[in-house]
């Protein structure tokens, strides 16, 4: 195993002078940094890790805290957590993934032992109960969703109000009059998911504001399941001219739902999902849909961390609370209605 001694003598330095290049702790001449680096390259030298975090009190990973409930769409899940690890890669951290249930034990028992330098959260409940416990950790701590109270955690989050109202905007543009959305399974809202509600009150107070008469249901996130409850709203709420799906589970299981019925969209139905664009190249989805961003806004919460880390932003500097602007990306699934 090369070691920063082999990389010292390489470079015609002393070993300190060599760390020093390489840490950056002290200012050294852009000649012998040059000549480090170099060195670096020829021997393909790795500093080891557990070396490292006892010289710097660091460890150069993050805690990633998700959990897959079963009446969540694991699928969607995965496609935060990769957000959050691609970016940690790039900027040259690891990730150190935990699902496990009992939330709070896993992030007291990550902080208090300093395993990590930072926590993302990912599945945010509106009063999260791991937040108290992330808020007096010595390291900083990011999400990606929008809890109740922001303080002391950076967050981020799709602007789901904003994503309701455009939904519904956008078929009232082409003259729809009765619409359905369908949202995550109830338990969802139980335990605390807030963007649920959120994107539903919001588009349930934009048709009240345009005319629109907007039914509303849950959905489960399993098949099969999720096909059959799919199938009896359709039955249910037949004069809907216009669907809106804010249930990933749900959007993927439509097209088979569709063509069992004989449905054809947008001709019989116009669909309009929240999901995104990778989601619905996975799964073949035809649907104009809000792009919901989840490897962007891994990527903002791994970056804001990543700053905090390093010292750009301070530990206990003001914290902020950003939203991705919602985008609908348009693959033709809208139209206006048959019938009026």
């Amino acid at each position: 195993m090369v070691t920063i001694g082999d990389v010292a003598r390489e470079a015609g330095v002393s070993r300190s002078t060599a760390s020093y290049a390489l840490s950056g702790k002290r200012s050294i001449s852009e000649d012998v940094r040059r000549r480090v680096e170099a060195a670096v390259r020829e021997l393909r030298y790795s500093p080891n890790a557990g070396a490292r975090a006892l010289a710097t009190a660091k460890t150069r990973t993050i805690g990633l805290l998700a959990q897959f409930y079963e009446d969540e769409f694991a699928p969607a899940m995965m496609q935060y957590m990769l957000g959050v690890s691609d970016t940690a890669r790039e900027l040259g951290y690891d990730i150190l993934l935990v699902t496990e249930s009992d939330g709070r034990n896993a992030l007291r028992r990550l902080t208090s032992t300093r395993m990590v330098d930072g926590i993302v959260l990912l599945n945010v409940a509106e009063h999260d109960e791991r937040l108290p416990i992330l808020r007096s950790a010595a390291q900083p701590g990011a999400l990606v969703g929008r809890p109740a109270d922001c303080s002391g955690v950076d967050v981020f989050d799709l602007d789901f109000e904003e994503a309701g109202r455009q939904m519904v905007d956008h078929l009232h543009g082409l003259g729809h009059r009765e619409l359905l959305l369908i949202s995550q399974p109830e338990h969802v809202v139980e335990r605390g998911g807030a963007y649920v509600w959120r994107l539903r009150d919001a588009a349930i107070e934009q048709a009240r504001i345009r005319g629109i008469r907007l039914d509303t249901a849950f959905a489960p996130a399993r098949q099969p399941e999720v096909g059959r409850a799919i199938g009896e709203l359709l039955d249910a709420h037949s004069g809907a001219t216009g669907l809106l799906v804010n249930n990933e589970a749900a959007a993927a299981a439509l097209p088979t739902v569709a063509h069992e019925r004989g449905l054809s969209v947008p001709r019989d139905l116009s669909v309009v999902g929240r999901y995104s664009d990778e989601f619905a190249r996975t799964f073949s989805l035809p649907y104009s849909a809000i792009e919901s961003a989840p490897d962007r806004l891994g990527a903002m919460a791994v970056r804001a961390l990543v700053r905090r880390i390093e010292g750009q932003t301070g530990h206990d500097g003001p914290h902020v609370v950003r939203y991705v602007s919602p985008e609908l990306v348009d693959r033709g699934s809208t139209a206006a209605p048959r019938r009026a």
